[in-house]
């Protein structure tokens, strides 16, 4: 009997960024690996610095496919967001065709909604809001397909140990030590809940000191001021366009529609997408349940409910119109997801 067979798709995070190990970095898959199974997971790890949900499902799943694991994880679409070609339709159809891939292949994918960039760097909100509303749109997304296809989803974006910041590495990106930890934990306790893990979980507690002051600011002025610059050259002008938007509608209180025009051109992209296939043989892959997690594992917060709640798009409140005592009305950034039915009229310019 082969041993389990595990592989990691994604970015940096997935990569290992802010784990460092010898000459390398190890990161939250690595370690997960290694409370999998005895005899040892076979581990092999795709995930490249700055890959998109394009390099994922172009570069990434065809060779995760030829080594048909039996657990592979897929975290990508932060550096989505950091892009100007930005387009959430494009980014649920690719993680739609990659979960399809691995749901017919018999594979249990782990999936995550991670928090947002701006966010995390402290950004002014005019500058900060414009990536916010991008990486909810890509979370909800993530969380929609992650309830269609089954898979073991971890909803990150809410858990308290995201803003302590003993858990980012110095550039407040990318986990540090510990917060690789953290999400190798977290995942450790949805796989051995259901029968997957068998071995110890990573120890919470660090294995080796943080990097030294002066390490991360050599870091941040060789690494760090390259990422800057690449940003610079693509994202920044856009951003500085989508903050003026930003800017126009606080002052005619009207940035609600920002939010609402993002919600329904998530609503559009779910809408477009095809149903998923029937299920492989049943009991190979876990089906995510919140409400049987162990102690790893973070609920929805109240304010965020469960997709099977979000109320459907003809209750979505217009810009300035007051809530109902009763109604629900959706969430900032939510959509409604699945195949239910689309606004028919079509929102204004993102820029407008």
């Amino acid at each position: 009997m082969r041993p389990l067979r595990y592989v990691a798709l994604g970015d940096s995070l997935t990569e290992g960024v802010g784990d460092p190990v010898g000459n390398g970095w190890r990161g939250w898959a690595a370690l997960l690996a290694g409370g999998l199974s005895e005899p040892s997971a076979e581990f092999t790890n795709l995930a490249v610095s700055g890959a998109q949900t394009r390099d994922v499902l172009e570069t990434q799943l065809p060779a995760a496919l030829a080594l048909r694991p039996d657990v592979a994880s897929v975290l990508v679409g932060v550096n989505d967001t950091l892009r100007s070609t930005f387009d959430i339709e494009k980014i649920a159809e690719r993680l739609d065709k990659v979960y399809a891939s691995f749901t017919r292949q018999g594979t249990a994918l782990l999936t995550a909604c991670l928090p947002d960039p701006g966010t995390m760097l402290g950004l002014p909100a005019v500058l900060g809001n414009p990536l916010a509303r991008r990486q909810r749109a890509v979370n909800t997304v993530v969380h929609t397909l992650s309830e269609r296809y089954g898979v073991v989803h971890l909803h990150a974006v809410d858990d308290a140990w995201i803003m302590e910041r003993t858990m980012w590495s110095s550039d407040r990106l990318h986990p540090g030590e510990r917060g690789h930890r953290q999400i190798a934990l977290r995942f450790h306790a949805m796989l051995a809940h259901r029968g997957i893990a068998t071995q110890p979980a990573p120890s919470p507690e660090p294995e080796f000191p943080p990097p030294t002051k002066s390490a991360s600011l050599l870091w941040l002025a060789t690494a760090g001021t390259a990422w800057v610059i690449r940003r610079c050259n693509d994202l920044l002008p856009q951003l500085l366009r989508l903050a003026a938007t930003e800017m126009r509608h606080r002052a005619k209180g009207t940035s609600g529609r920002l939010d609402l025009r993002a919600a329904q051109a998530v609503s559009r992209a779910l809408a477009s997408l095809s149903a998923p296939e029937p299920m492989p043989s049943p009991g190979h892959r876990p089906v995510s349940d919140p409400k049987t997690l162990p102690e790893y594992q973070m609920p929805l917060p109240e304010h965020q409910p469960s997709p099977e709640r979000w109320p459907s798009p003809e209750r979505w409140p217009t810009p300035g119109q007051r809530s109902v005592p009763g109604q629900r009305c959706l969430p900032e950034g939510l959509s409604v997801p699945g195949q239910r039915s689309v606004p028919e009229q079509q929102p204004a310019p993102e820029a407008a």
